[in-house]
């Protein structure tokens, strides 16, 4: 965090200075307006003590207006005598967070000081994580009982506390961002922001923007400075998934940031320092990506300090009944249903099934299973969304193909997933970003399951 101590007393400049540094903070200094408004627009200023009583044509009161018009986040306290408190107060008013009266005590200025850089950064958090708080949706649980999972975890355990890249790969559903949060809520960094972002859902301009924010005015419609991803996981973890969609020339800009630590927002000019610990995800072979010269060689070697391979739901037939009985608990939680368990029939039926969808595919099966639950016991589809006749389950292209006991349970949760799709896109009035949300997927996910299911015309 960075500070900005504006008073035209050198030694109280000097003796704040030592202060704050010794408590670690970063740590600027400015005798006079000028000096103070040259700081806060090339610097990343977090928060400016302003003495209210300054020599010359501005007092303190009036260079919080400019200070904050130059950067309207700036969590600004005034420093005040006992005679100057009405201007403390009228000062508040006008956007300073808090006020502080001489003779000054450091332990209490410097408990002033963080409590006010806890609550912006509060609420920083509170905008960007809202939805996902209200929803539940992150979680420090991997539930697993495969060997080589078990190693993985082991492995994971081993580095989360340090600052090193990760790359997961895997295919789609096998639990790759689980495995990032597990990273991040377990690691020293949990008191910070875990952020993620999906590259395969923006435009490259959007990208950008999401990534490094951009600043008023930056392009047709950026009505207000937007904080990027980078910003809002300084100190925590920034997780990007599906990093092999990200274009060429994103790729150079991440690139640049990894190397530096530091950007500048989209249409601004100031550099930004952030300490971020970065967790990337693919589902495609990145040596090959950049053979076709889609992925940059030299971001795969940054990115790839610490690699895992997530094995597919098929090779770790260990997970299934755990992950089922993980997920009923959660869904019933979620439903209010008091489903106990699955009979053994149709247990077996879900053991043999190659879950191509992986644990993702699981995960939605028993949602629609829970919520259309009216027992304790699942035994048998759920009336209208599947039948003991599986022939009567019509799905398109090679799915009709598939034979025995594994192909009709594929069917079936087929069938499943198109009905949950077409009641999510009911509820949200076709609003497919919306529709997404609710179903857990991506919006490029749902858009290719619309495609899959012949569902543009509904």
């Amino acid at each position: 965090m960075s500070i900005l101590i504006i008073d035209d007393e050198q030694g109280i400049r000097h003796g704040m200075k030592v202060l704050f540094e010794h408590a670690g903070y970063e740590t600027h200094v400015a005798a006079n307006p000028p000096e103070a408004l040259r700081v806060v627009r090339e610097e990343n200023v977090n928060l400016a003590l302003i003495d209210i009583r300054l020599h010359g044509d501005k007092n303190g009161v009036e260079l919080l207006a400019e200070l904050k018009e130059a950067e309207p986040e700036l969590v600004a306290i005034m420093i005040t005598g006992f005679g100057s408190i009405d201007s403390a107060i009228q000062s508040m008013k006008n956007g300073a967070a808090d006020y502080i009266l001489k003779p000054i005590e450091n332990e209490r200025l410097l408990e002033k000081v963080r409590k006010n850089l806890e609550l912006q950064n509060l609420r920083n958090e509170n905008k960007y994580l809202k939805r996902e708080l209200v929803n539940n949706l992150y979680s420090q649980d991997f539930v697993t009982r495969n060997p080589l999972m078990l190693k993985l975890l082991k492995k994971a355990d081993k580095i989360k506390d340090t600052d090193a890249t990760v790359l997961l790969a895997g295919e789609s559903g096998t639990g790759k961002e689980v495995l990032a949060q597990y990273i991040h809520f377990t690691s020293n960094r949990r008191k910070y922001n875990f952020v993620g972002i999906n590259c395969a859902t923006l435009s490259e301009e959007l990208l950008l923007s999401e990534l490094f924010g951009h600043e008023k005015g930056a392009f047709t419609g950026a009505n207000e400075r937007k904080l990027g991803k980078f910003e809002l996981a300084d100190g925590g973890t920034l997780f990007l998934d599906e990093i092999a969609e990200m274009s060429v020339a994103v790729q150079a800009k991440l690139l640049r940031v990894i190397e530096e630590n530091a950007f500048e927002r989209v249409g601004g000019t100031k550099r930004l320092h952030v300490a971020v610990r970065l967790i990337v995800a693919t589902n495609k072979n990145l040596e090959k990506e950049i053979e076709k010269g889609k992925f940059r060689a030299d971001l795969y070697y940054r990115i790839n300090i610490m690699s895992f391979n997530l094995p597919p739901l098929r090779e770790r037939p260990q997970d299934i009944v755990p992950l089922l009985e993980y997920f009923i608990a959660y869904y019933n939680k979620r439903y209010l249903k008091k489903v106990r368990r699955i009979s053994n029939e149709l247990k077996k039926a879900l053991l043999e099934y190659s879950w191509p969808g992986n644990v993702r595919e699981l995960k939605n099966y028993i949602n629609q299973v829970v919520l259309l639950s009216e027992g304790e016991e699942i035994d048998t589809l759920p009336p209208g969304l599947g039948k003991t006749n599986t022939a009567d389950v019509e799905l398109p292209g090679n799915e009709k193909d598939r034979s025995g006991l594994s192909g009709q349970i594929g069917r079936i949760t087929g069938e499943l997933e198109k009905k949950m799709i077409l009641s999510a896109l009911d509820e949200t009035g076709n609003n497919k970003s919306a529709a997404a949300r609710m179903l857990g997927v991506s919006r490029k996910t749902l858009h290719e399951k619309i495609k899959r299911y012949n569902l543009e015309a509904v």
